[in-house]
């Protein structure tokens, strides 16, 4: 048995293109907290700013966990999660904002400055906002093709994204009705209204992550085109939707937005259960193979398919070897993850040289880690 080289291209294209993406994320990011915190110190002033900093952050608390909690079979490597929430709290909320203030001011010179304010909350922000959001799943698309799993990832990221552009939101208009009346108490029921609609961004942006996903695993060049737009299309309609419900001022509308987002959040939960349980089963069926190669057991797989037993055999990690053997336990199970992931493209498509070079040095990584968390190995 040869001893694996570290996982990853070894060639300096990948290389510097990561360094190049890590440092644009950085400096945009700095670029557009710049911006906010002029706006936000000229408009509303440091105090008024942190006040609704701390509200924005509670729904924040709710969201994130949920997309951490589905990311857990095969999770997605922190900087893409971090920049997922950079993009969507700074980037996207900038690019929006920009668009739907100047979109406003348009429809302004044709109509009431009233129905302005509708139109706009109707037509051009879902629009704008569903677009930014979802230019970024499909920069993941292109950037980690070989490593975007369907699905489930495009959730995680689109969860991710909108919980990010949620956030710099809601400082918006804490803010914004803070000091319009000075009055803690309207900007509390405005944070009860957003609060109880927490996840709706989250939802909205999750059907263009969905089509994505699609996209990500399909043969069909029709379905990688099709699939993201019509996720958008139907990401940019429900959006549009609520809006309308809220800007009719209405009590019957509010009842009627908030029953059917009611709906569709308890749908959407199902779905999000229903995803981590498929991917669990896939991770299942796909390493089976393995097991009649003897690289894996019967017992091993059954615990890679089950969140239940994989963090009972963390327990049992730590309890026998302590940290260290919980890391090589970890890095087992994650591998794993992606060796079934791995398996399943290559039945999708033919796999080129890298793939299989790929799949031999995860296996070789599995044998090794064992041997970490229990000092013996198969065979």
């Amino acid at each position: 048995m040869y001893t694996p080289q570290p996982l990853g291209n070894p060639t300096s294209r990948p290389v510097l293109r990561t360094y190049v993406l890590g440092a644009l994320v950085v400096v945009g990011s700095l670029l557009a907290a710049l911006v906010f915190a002029v706006l936000f110190g000229f408009g509303y002033g440091i105090r008024t700013t942190l006040m609704a900093a701390v509200l924005a952050l509670i729904p924040l608390a709710f969201v994130l966990p949920v997309f951490i909690w589905l990311d857990r079979y095969e999770a997605e490597p922190w900087r893409y999660l971090v920049s997922a929430f950079l993009y969507g709290a700074l980037g996207s909320t900038l690019l929006a904002l920009v668009v739907n203030t100047v979109g406003g001011s348009v429809l302004v010179g044709y109509t009431t400055p009233e129905s302005a304010e509708t139109l706009s909350a109707v037509l051009i922000a879902p629009l704008s906002e569903e677009t930014f959001k979802g230019a970024f799943l499909l920069l993941v698309l292109l950037v980690r093709r070989r490593h975007f799993n369907g699905i489930v990832d495009g959730v995680v990221y689109a969860g991710i994204v909108a919980g990010g552009f949620a956030f710099t939101e809601n400082i918006l208009y804490f803010a914004r009705v803070y000091t319009e009346t000075g009055a803690i108490v309207d900007t509390l029921i405005v944070f009860g209204f957003r609060g109880t609609s927490l996840f709706l961004h989250p939802i909205f942006t999750s059907m263009t992550g969905i089509g994505v996903g699609m996209a990500a695993t399909s043969r069909s060049w029709g379905v990688r085109i099709i699939a993201p737009f019509l996720g958008w299309c139907l990401a940019v309609l429900l959006h549009g939707l609520w809006n309308l419900s809220a800007s009719t001022g209405t009590f019957a509308g509010l009842v009627v937005g908030y029953g059917t987002g009611f709906v569709v959040f308890v749908a959407y939960i199902a779905f999000i259960i229903w995803a981590r349980q498929r991917e669990g089963k896939i991770i299942g069926q796909q390493l089976t193979a393995y097991v009649d190669a003897g690289w894996l057991t019967p017992g091993e797989v059954a615990m890679l398919a089950s969140t239940g037993e994989r963090r009972r055999a963390r327990g049992w990690a730590r309890r026998s070897g302590g940290s260290g053997a919980v890391r090589s336990m970890r890095a087992f199970q994650d591998m794993a993850s992606e060796l079934a992931l791995l398996r399943a493209r290559m039945q999708r498509r033919t796999p080129d040289q890298q793939t299989l070079e790929h799949e031999r040095a995860l296996l070789e990584w599995l044998t090794l880690r064992r041997q970490q968390f229990s000092g013996r190995s198969i065979g």
